[in-house]
């Protein structure tokens, strides 16, 4: 019987379900790695240096997985959001304003 996955996780398929699933098998080689090589007569010193590269390395791709994630859901929905930035004119100022030219004094005439 299946285990059902929790609502935070996408749709099955999805890359965050993906993701998920390759984190669990590296922590799984992260443990079974170690136990190897006490299997074959490894140091325990090697042994424990060996799974902590292992774990560092696993922490750091899967920091770098979710940011990713994070930044492919970002870019689709920009995408999929609706644009509601309009080019329109700038309003106007004031119906009589006039617009360059020279401007004389008052209502004297222009000479």
């Amino acid at each position: 019987m299946p285990v059902p996955r929790s609502t935070s996780e996408g749709p099955p398929g999805s890359a965050e379900d993906r993701t998920t699933d390759l984190i669990r098998w590296a922590v799984f080689s992260c443990l079974l790695v170690p136990v190897v090589l006490l299997w074959y007569g490894t140091s325990l010193g090697g042994t424990a240096g060996t799974a902590l590269g292992l774990a560092a390395v696993t922490a750091v791709c899967r920091v770098l997985l979710r940011q990713s994630e994070r930044c492919e859901a970002r870019v689709l929905a920009e995408e999929r959001a609706p644009h509601t930035h309009h080019h329109r004119r700038p309003p106007r100022a004031g119906a009589g304003a006039h617009r360059g030219g020279r401007h004389t004094g008052g209502g004297s005439p222009v000479g």
